[in-house]
């Protein structure tokens, strides 16, 4: 009975060998990236995935509260008035949107924030 405990013990216990997460697969990459902020490339995709239901040039009426979102032209104008900025951010006094969900990540905010400050250029 002896012969078999002394195996057993060894087994259980080198079964419960553990790696973090970390060691096995890398540290994942959080960095985020805002050496490239073109609309086309980075603004367009943010905006087709987060806003576009409800603020596409067909939905705005019925869903976005007139809010266009799919053209340049509109998405500059939301810049100059502050609402695109504060309502992805969840500022208080804007709509936080998207609506009924939660914000955009915060890398996409910055990426935003990038192309604002770069002069919201349409390229």
């Amino acid at each position: 009975m002896k012969k078999l405990i002394l195996p057993l013990v060894f087994f259980v216990l080198s079964a419960c060998y553990y790696d973090s997460e970390e060691a096995l697969y890398g540290t994942p990459n959080t960095v985020c990236d805002v050496t490239v902020t073109k609309f086309s490339t980075e603004i367009k995709p943010i905006l087709q995935s987060n806003c576009l239901t409800c603020h596409s040039n067909a939905a705005a009426t019925a869903n976005g509260g007139g809010i266009k979102l799919q053209d340049y032209a509109d998405v500059k104008t939301n810049v100059l008035n502050g609402k695109l900025v504060g309502s992805v951010e969840h500022r208080s006094g804007y709509l936080a949107m998207p609506k009924g969900g939660g914000k955009i990540s915060d890398c996409n905010i910055l990426i935003i924030n990038t192309w604002i400050a770069k002069g919201t250029l349409n390229d």
